[in-house]
């Protein structure tokens, strides 16, 4: 089962957090109100969650406690002056759970996967000693009998006991620091069963009985920590996408002396009303606003669209942004924990807590194990005493029961599942970063996608080739070549990509938010926007790009750009809709530009110039109004609302932090993986709760027998190891048995569709 593998005791004093120092981790949580994150690396399930909650918030003082599983981070949130952040460390100590102030700057922590490796080193000792006991074993059935049986024994003993002592140890660990702090968890009787038969086999074998067991105890903890291992796996690949947003503020900054001069320093020494030189290429590690220069900068973070802002003096500009075309000199307005980006980590950190509320099937059924095994096992010992039998058969009965209720099968049920659905998806092109994630991709019913990136390729292409000589297109490929501007060069892309050679100008200049200008023969040219080229705007806004090419001698010719839909967009669409799932657009984009993709994809419910903020906000009213929100985007800006939705997707050309705050990546162009992985997961979620009926039946059944002595410890090993097989062999089941739906005709009318009531809705 994937609970409890570590709180990890300690002897030593928990840190000291003095009353100054901690000032420098606490943060406003409201009027009168402060907030402070610690790092409790022994999180690892839903008792931990319910645990450090309940122990938190017991304390006089304290308005909230939540815990965030994967980040495994505490945020406790207190009414000023009642309480000291140091007692929140001594109660967490207390409970067995070792806790210090979190350091964003230590962010990697999170991602050490020591635990990984010690649970796979002990997963090989387990395996190598199962397999080479059982040989041992198999000459024992075989009849083998006194001096032989004997040594054959021993040598189980020799390769059993130190394999035991090696593999068990994070059972062992775990269920000491349970006991250690008055709690029981599912580790208790784990480590009960498998101490107790290897105790067991060594008395008889040091008495020469007929009977060990060892195969026994190596093969359960074999079992037990394939199951745990699938689980950590699942659980590691959720982490991390605060982290990377931390990387987007520079580490250094330009500062404007008053006297003119520029010096390097550390960004965590800017201070409002300095001045910041920003060059080409570089990120602004500040919010600020323009006071010299202009530019085209890169506003992904914000609004998510791939298309430059034309930036000059008097604009504003935020920190993370990326500067592309010009030298700016940046007045600054906020820094450190006041910025934009300081903002979007906050909402991170918000909705993740948020995510961690989520109980999975596994860990709901744990909660109610550990007490009933508990209370069979003592049973059973209790009254095989009390009807007058000798110890030794008691407690041969007693660990007889504690190992064929041990939860392989139950431990297996779900990860065994999510690793054969998670091959599929792979293959596919899908991957899965969190078990958790499957689970809520399968009861999703609404689906929230972003415009650019998500249902667009996110990246302009030439639509057509206008009717120009030759000539004509040749210079406009010598302009658009010397710019970074996107449009630039998709223009010189699309005219490379046809066999139009570039003709070599003079004077070639950039000038930011306008476009460029060249001579060729003497003769001015210009590329750029209709303003640049002094060409009337257009009647009509069709919500696509277009550049100007103008020259003295001839008319102005235009090049349009569209940001194609991503392929099976509409039929994706239009299959969910089918499926019964409601269906929006959220976009930063311009209202003429989002309205025309919802038009083109079937989408009736959309939303423009969303800031992330904004986005969040909606897929938070989606929640409350009871709404399970697959939230599909890949940039930046949609890092908080993917963190909130119930479950996320982005596309592999998502940026570093939409693909990490997504649940699930899918390669490829077509956004038919959408689809996809919710029939996986849907057919996942149901054999993965048949598991869970065989577990149960075979518990309901095996339980009683053992009870009643008619099996032994061995008996009962291999009884528990056949469930654990059958529930492998049923999730294997999900590969042979899945048949591809036939795609939706996209064109075809609808009979219902769901959409919501909402009054920020429009109809397209």
């Amino acid at each position: 089962m994937t609970c409890c593998p570590a709180p990890v005791a300690s002897d030593n004093e928990p840190p000291r957090l003095e009353a100054e120092e901690a000032k420098r981790w606490l943060s406003y949580a409201g009027p009168g109100l402060s907030r402070i994150e610690l790092i409790v690396p022994g999180v690892n399930c839903a008792a931990c969650i319910r645990n450090i909650e309940t122990a938190m918030q017991a304390i006089a003082g304290v308005v909230s406690a939540r815990v965030n599983l994967t980040a495994r981070r505490v945020t406790v949130t207190w009414r000023d002056g009642e309480v000291e952040p140091q007692t929140f460390i001594e109660r967490l100590a207390g409970l067995g759970y070792p806790a210090r102030p979190f350091d964003p700057r230590e962010s990697g922590f999170l991602q050490d996967d020591r635990e990984g490796r010690a649970l796979l080193r002990a997963l090989a000792v387990a395996g190598f000693a199962a397999s080479n006991v059982m040989l041992l074993s198999v000459s024992v059935w075989s009849g083998a009998e006194a001096a032989t049986r004997d040594l054959f024994h021993w040598l189980s003993a020799l390769i059993a006991l130190p394999a035991v002592i090696y593999a068990g140890r994070p059972f062992f660990t775990s269920a000491m620091a349970a006991l250690r702090h008055g709690r029981v968890n599912m580790d208790v009787p784990i480590s009960l069963g498998v101490l107790l038969t290897s105790l067991m086999s060594l008395y008889e074998t040091i008495n020469g009985e007929r009977h060990a067991f060892f195969d026994a105890a190596v093969t359960l903890l074999f079992f037990l920590l394939v199951g745990r291992y699938l689980d950590h796996l699942m659980r590691a690949r959720a982490r991390g996408a605060i982290s990377r947003l931390m990387t987007l503020t520079p580490a250094a900054a330009t500062r404007v002396e008053a006297d003119g001069t520029h010096r390097r320093i550390q960004a965590t020494a800017l201070r409002a009303g300095m001045m910041m030189a920003v060059a080409v290429g570089e990120r602004f590690a500040a919010d600020g606003k323009i006071v010299q220069g202009a530019s085209d900068v890169d506003r992904s973070i914000m609004t998510g669209e791939s298309a430059p802002e034309a930036v000059a003096r008097g604009n504003p500009v935020q920190a993370g942004m990326l500067n592309l075309t010009g030298p700016l000199l940046v007045t600054v307005t906020a820094t450190g924990n006041d910025t934009f980006l300081a903002d979007l980590i906050r909402l991170m950190a918000a909705t993740e807590q948020n995510q961690s509320a989520y109980v999975r099937i596994a860990d709901r059924l744990a909660r109610f194990y550990s007490p009933a095994v508990h209370v069979l096992a003592a049973s059973t010992l209790a009254g095989w005493l009390m009807l007058g039998q000798s110890w030794h058969d008691a407690l041969m009965a007693a660990i007889a029961v504690l190992i064929i209720t041990c939860p392989c099968a139950l431990g297996l049920a779900v990860p065994a599942v999510q690793i054969v659905a998670s091959g599929m998806l792979f293959r596919r092109g899908i991957m899965i970063k969190s078990g958790a994630a499957l689970e809520k991709l399968a009861e999703v019913d609404t689906v929230v996608f972003d415009k650019t990136g998500t249902l667009t390729l996110g990246a302009p292409e030439m639509r057509e080739l206008p009717r120009a000589p030759a000539t004509i297109l040749s210079l406009a490929h010598g302009l658009a070549r010397e710019s970074r501007h996107p449009l630039s060069k998709a223009l010189s892309a699309g005219l490379h990509k046809l066999g139009i050679g570039a003709t070599a100008l003079d004077r070639v200049a950039e000038h930011p938010g306008q476009g460029l200008e060249g001579e060729w023969k003497g003769e001015a040219l210009r590329l750029g926007s209709r303003a640049w080229c002094g060409v009337p705007a257009r009647d009509h806004d069709d919500g696509r790009l277009e550049i100007a090419l103008c020259r003295q001698s001839d008319s102005p010719v235009f090049f349009h750009f569209e940001d194609r839909l991503r392929p099976q967009a509409r039929a994706t669409v239009a299959e969910l809709r089918v499926q019964g799932l409601a269906v929006e657009l959220l976009s930063g984009d311009r209202e003429v530009a989002v309205r025309r993709v919802a038009r083109e994809t079937g989408i009736e419910t959309y939303h423009a110039g969303l800031s992330p903020q904004a986005k969040l906000d909606r897929v938070e009213e989606l929640r409350k109004m009871g709404r399970k929100v697959l939230m599909v985007g890949d940039g930046i800006n949609d890092a908080p609302a993917l963190a909130a939705g119930y479950a996320s997707m982005a596309p592999a050309t998502a940026s570093d932090i939409g693909r990490t705050a997504a649940n699930i990546v899918f390669m490829g162009e077509s956004l038919d993986a959408v689809t996809f992985a919710r029939v996986i997961a849907r057919k996942a979620r149901s054999i993965a709760q048949q598991n869970f009926v065989v577990a149960i039946f075979y518990n309901l059944l095996a339980v009683p027998i053992a009870m009643t002595g008619l099996v032994t410890p061995l008996v009962a090993a291999v009884a528990m190891s056949s469930s654990s097989l059958v529930v492998i062999a049923n999730a294997l089941r999900l590969g042979m048995s899945f048949s591809e739906p036939k795609p939706v005709d996209a064109s075809a009318p609808l009979i219902t569709m769901p959409r919501l009531d909402t009054p920020q809705g429009r109809a397209a």
